[in-house]
C-alpha cells in the first residue's frame, strides 16, 4: 500500500501528469475490442492478388468436388457395379461369333490317288473338266456321239479320282469358316447364385465407404477450417498484446526518460515487450500450417491467398447451434458405416464359403455350335460353296480327384469367415467406444464455453478497470500485465471452446457414417475390406477359364470339322 502511495505521489507533477495521459491515450482500446474483429477489407497479398473469400460451407462443398478420397471411393462402387455385372452375367446364356480363313500351303492329302504324272509329249492332254460337257444329245450324228463319249472317257482318265473330296475340306487350299457358339449353364452346384450374393455385398459396402468418406471429408475440413479460423484469432490477440506491451514499453522510456519512474519498472516493460514477440512468431507459423492444411483439403494452390468469412467464436452462431444440439440418449453401435460394413463381409464370406462347397458338384451347361464353311479353289467362295455345320450338345463336369484342392478351398473359407464375424464383434467394441467418447467430448465443449461467456465478460471488465487504476497512479505495471494476460487468455479459450463445440456438434451428427478414428479399428476394417475384395475377384475370375476353355475347345472343333454332305 505504501509503494502503491509512493508511485501516485510521482505522478502528481505536471509533467509526470501529462507523460503517462498521453501514454494511457492508447492502452485501453485494444483489449477492450479484441473480442469481436470484424472482417476487414479485402488486402493485397505478397504476390499481389486479392484473398479469396471463404465461407465453411462454400469449403465443404468445394472439397467434396476435389477430394481425391471421394472419387477413390466411387471409383471403388463403379468397381463393385462392374463385379455385380461379372457375376450376373453367368445367369444368361453365353452367344458369341466367330469367323476365319485359312490358306493351305501343303497338305497330305495333295499325293492321294497320284503317282508318275501323266505323258503329255506322247498323247495329247486330257480336255478340260468338267467331263459331261462332250457327251452329245441324240439328234448328233454317230461319229459326233462317238467322238464326245471318247472326249469324255479322256477327261475322266486324265482327272484325280479323288479330286471331288476337295469341296470336303481334304487338302483344300482355302478355307472359310464363319459360326456362332452358344452355352447356357444348367447346374453350378449353387456356385452362381453365392458368387452373385457376394457381387452385391461388395457393392453395398462400396456404397457405405462412398458416404463415409464423405461424412469424414465434411468433418476434416469443418476441422481445418475452424483451426485456420482459431489460428487467426490467436495471432490477432498475440499482436494485439505485442502492440500494448510495446506501448507499454514505449511510455515508460519517456516516464524514465523524466525520472518518473525507476529502473525496475523500465526493464519489467522491456522483458514483457520481448517475451511477446516470439508468441506472435509462433502464433504466425501456426496459422500458416492451419492455412496449408485447409488448402490441400480444397485443393487450392499453397500459395494463394485465403480470407476466412466465418468467425470462430461468433457468439450468435455458436448459441445458435448449441440450441440445435440435441444428444441421443443411446448411440446404436451397429448403425455405424465401419460395423455395417463389417457385417456386409460377413454376408460376403458366407457367399464365398458356398462357392467353395459348390466345387463339389457336378457342372451342367447346354452348348451348341452353328457354323458355315467354304472350301473354293479360287481366293473367294461363291454363296452356294457354303455348307453348314449345326452341332448342339449337354456337358458335364464332375470333380473326381483333386488332391485336396476343393478341401483346402473351403477350410481358407471357413476361416476368413470366422475372422469376419470376429472382426465385425470388435469393430461394434470400437463403434460403441467412440461413440460415448464424441458425446463426452461434445458435453466438454458445451461446458467450456458456456463457462468461457462469463470469463471473458469478467476478463474484460477487469482489464477496463486496471486500465482506469494504472492511469490514475493507485495500481502498478505488474497489475496492468496481470489483467492483460487474463484477459488474453479467456478470450483464446473461448474461442478454443468455439471452436471444440463446433468440431464436436458436427462429428457427432456425421457420428453414424463416420468410419472409426480408433486405431486398431480402422487397421480391422482395412483387412476386412481388403480379404473380401481379394475373394470376390479370385473367385469370379476362376470361374471362367473353364467355361472360356470348354467355348475355345468347341470352336476349334468347329473349324477343323466336315461338314455333313
Amino acid at each position: 500500500m505504501g509503494r502503491i502511495s509512493g508511485y501516485g505521489r510521482l505522478i502528481q507533477t505536471p509533467v509526470a501528469r501529462l507523460v503517462f495521459l498521453a501514454a494511457l491515450a492508447g492502452l485501453a482500446p485494444t483489449f477492450l475490442t479484441a473480442q469481436v474483429v470484424p472482417p476487414s477489407a479485402p488486402t493485397l497479398s505478397i504476390s499481389g492478388s486479392v484473398p479469396r473469400a471463404l465461407t465453411l460451407d462454400e469449403a465443404v462443398r468445394i472439397a467434396e468436388a476435389q477430394s481425391e478420397a471421394i472419387r477413390i471411393a466411387r471409383a471403388g462402387v463403379d468397381r463393385a457395379h462392374g463385379q455385380q455385372w461379372q457375376a450376373r452375367s453367368q445367369l444368361f446364356p453365353q452367344i458369341s461369333g466367330s469367323a476365319s480363313y485359312v490358306r493351305t500351303l501343303a497338305s497330305q492329302f495333295s499325293s492321294v490317288g497320284g503317282g508318275a504324272a501323266p505323258d503329255t509329249t506322247t498323247k495329247p492332254a486330257a480336255p478340260a473338266a468338267p467331263c459331261d460337257q462332250y457327251l452329245r444329245d441324240a439328234t448328233a450324228t454317230t461319229a459326233e456321239r462317238l467322238a464326245g463319249l471318247e472326249d469324255a472317257s479322256r477327261c475322266a482318265l486324265g482327272t484325280n479320282p479323288f479330286s471331288s473330296f476337295g469341296s470336303l475340306g481334304f487338302g483344300a487350299k482355302n478355307q472359310y469358316n464363319l459360326g456362332l457358339a452358344f452355352s447356357q449353364s444348367l447346374f453350378a452346384g449353387g456356385r452362381i447364385v453365392a458368387q452373385n450374393a457376394v457381387a452385391n455385398a461388395g457393392r453395398r459396402s462400396a456404397d457405405i465407404e462412398l458416404t463415409a468418406q464423405r461424412a469424414q471429408l465434411r468433418l476434416d475440413v469443418t476441422q481445418a477450417y475452424f483451426d485456420a479460423a482459431l489460428a487467426d484469432r490467436l495471432v490477432a490477440l498475440a499482436e494485439s498484446s505485442a502492440v500494448q506491451t510495446e506501448n507499454v514499453l514505449r511510455q515508460t522510456r519517456l516516464a524514465r526518460t523524466v525520472g518518473n519512474v525507476s529502473e525496475f519498472e523500465l526493464l519489467r516493460a522491456q522483458v514483457s515487450s520481448a517475451n511477446q514477440r516470439p508468441i506472435v512468431i509462433q502464433r504466425q507459423s501456426d496459422r500458416e500450417v492451419a492455412y496449408l492444411r485447409l488448402k490441400q483439403l480444397l485443393d487450392f494452390p499453397l500459395d494463394a491467398p485465403l480470407e476466412l468469412t466465418t468467425v470462430v467464436d461468433d457468439s450468435a452462431a455458436t448459441n445458435a447451434a448449441l440450441a440445435s444440439i440435441g444428444i441421443p440418449a443411446d448411440t446404436a453401435a451397429a448403425d455405424r458405416a465401419t460395423v455395417r460394413q463389417a457385417a456386409e463381409a460377413i454376408d460376403a464370406q458366407r457367399g464365398l464359403l458356398k462357392v467353395a462347397k459348390a466345387q463339389r458338384f457336378p457342372t451342367l451347361a447346354l452348348t451348341s455350335q452353328y457354323g458355315k464353311v467354304a472350301f473354293p479353289l479360287n481366293s473367294f467362295p461363291q454363296s452356294g460353296q457354303f455348307r453348314t455345320n449345326w452341332t448342339i450338345g449337354l456337358a458335364s463336369q464332375i470333380p473326381l480327384f483333386t488332391g485336396g484342392r476343393i478341401k483346402g478351398d473351403q477350410m481358407v473359407a471357413e476361416a476368413n469367415l470366422h475372422e469376419a464375424q470376429a472382426r465385425y464383434d470388435q469393430l461394434r467394441e470400437f463403434a460403441a467406444l467412440d461413440s460415448r467418447v464424441t458425446i463426452n467430448n461434445l458435453l466438454q465443449a458445451r461446458a467450456a464455453w458456456q463457462a468461457s461467456q462469463g470469463t471473458a465478460e469478467q476478463a474484460t471488465r477487469a482489464y477496463s478497470i486496471a486500465t482506469v487504476r494504472y492511469k490514475e497512479g493507485i495500481s502498478t505495471q505488474i497489475e496492468l500485465n496481470d489483467a492483460r494476460i487474463l484477459l488474453e487468455q479467456a478470450v483464446a479459450n473461448r474461442a478454443l471452446a468455439a471452436r471444440n463445440l463446433q468440431v464436436a456438434r458436427v462429428k457427432l451428427a456425421l457420428l453414424p457414417e463416420l468410419p472409426l478414428q480408433t486405431a486398431g479399428a480402422t487397421q480391422a476394417q482395412g483387412q476386412s475390406q481388403s480379404t473380401t475384395t481379394q475373394q470376390t475377384q479370385t473367385q469370379t475370375q476362376s470361374s471362367q477359364p473353364a467355361q472360356a476353355a470348354q467355348q475355345q475347345g468347341q470352336a476349334t472343333q468347329q473349324q477343323t470339322g466336315i461338314p455333313p454332305q
